[in-house]
């Protein structure tokens, strides 16, 4: 059904999973999410009533994937504790990292104990159109709810997202009925109504946009379009990764590059932060570009998230050099200041 948003895909599906959950006692449930998932999984788990540690984070790997061994021992210590895991959150597609879990393997654990399998593919789900790199998503087919946002990697205007369920039957959780908006004959006539399905009511037709995308371009058409940004980003690593004057975080599973400057020259990791902080402004205020920022283990980061196939490696290397000669200015004056 479609939604807002992947925030309120994320809610609903957790709705959905608390209310399959073996128990009532909402001081017993939990969900157990990566340590990099989007922020909504805690705050779904709040507006659901759920306790404030209700939400346990599980430790990634080097790629920012969660650690299937963690995941394990965390659902052995939730069974052992009396908790009762509602769902676990796998990601396809993190905010900051494009990186995706090890589906198969959660699948396999979820199905052992029993637990709730919800993806939040909100950035991810273009992979489910993609030509070329489709397998990167395997194992979504076990999930029992999937967030996609097509307004992400389906290329569609804000907003156009939806929350998927294996077994329509879940959707009851979801359904009341009013006699002025959605009576019950309507069931039994079988009229189409998303009222039944959704958290909510009044919404704009934002399945247009994807329907008549679909119509025009079809599926194969999006999954090109999403093929091209992913290997842009792969481009745009390997960029990064033979260029001395950056660092760059991890090889991109979809479309994100993290990385910052990293002048030879200084040592101090506040220092560099700051070099890279005043870059992102400068380049900013000139209106030559714009560069996201995110943190890495409390240290500064750049951000690039390619979502336009027109984006060329002629245009990565651009911003790059954009973004050192503004660094290198501010590590200049800086060393005038100090040398006056």
């Amino acid at each position: 059904m479609f939604t807002s948003g992947g925030t309120q895909s994320n809610l609903q599906a957790l709705l959905l999973a608390r209310e399959e959950a073996k128990t009532r006692d909402l001081a017993k449930l939990c969900v157990l999410t990566s340590e990099v998932s989007h922020f909504s999984v805690q705050k779904s788990a709040k507006l659901l009533g759920l306790g404030p540690d209700a939400v346990v984070s599980v430790p990634v790997d080097h790629d920012q994937r969660m650690q299937t061994v963690a995941l394990a021992r965390e659902l052995a210590r939730c069974a052992e504790d009396g908790r009762v895991p509602m769902a676990v959150v796998a990601t396809a597609g993190s905010t900051d990292f494009g990186s995706i879990d090890p589906l198969p393997e959660i699948a396999e654990l979820c199905a052992q104990y029993g637990v709730w399998m919800h993806v939040d593919a909100a950035y991810g789900c273009g992979l489910l159109a993609s030509l070329k790199h489709r397998d990167r998503i395997n194992g979504i087919e076990h999930a029992d709810s999937v967030t996609v946002d097509y307004h992400k990697s389906f290329f569609q205007p804000v907003s156009s997202s939806a929350v998927l369920v294996r077994d329509a039957v879940t959707l009851r959780h979801a359904t009341y009925h009013a006699e002025y908006l959605n009576p019950r004959r309507m069931v039994t006539e079988r009229i189409p109504n998303q009222v039944d399905k959704s958290l909510q009511t009044t919404r704009r037709f934002d399945a247009l946009k994807l329907w008549m995308t679909l119509r025009v371009m079809g599926a194969d058409g999006i999954g090109r379009l999403f093929d091209e940004v992913c290997d842009l980003a792969r481009d745009g690593w390997r960029l990064l990764d033979a260029d001395p004057r950056f660092d760059v975080v991890v090889e991109p599973s979809l479309s994100t590059l993290v990385f910052r400057y990293v002048p030879a020259a200084v040592t101090d990791p506040a220092h560099v932060d700051r070099a890279n902080l005043y870059a992102r402004k400068a380049l900013f205020a000139s209106g030559d570009a714009v560069v996201a920022g995110t943190k890495v283990a409390g240290r500064h980061y750049l951000k690039f998230t390619l979502l336009n196939p027109e984006t060329t490696t002629a245009d990565i290397t651009a911003v790059l050099d954009l973004i050192a000669g503004h660094a290198e200015q501010y590590l200049g004056e800086s060393l005038d200041r100090v040398a006056s």
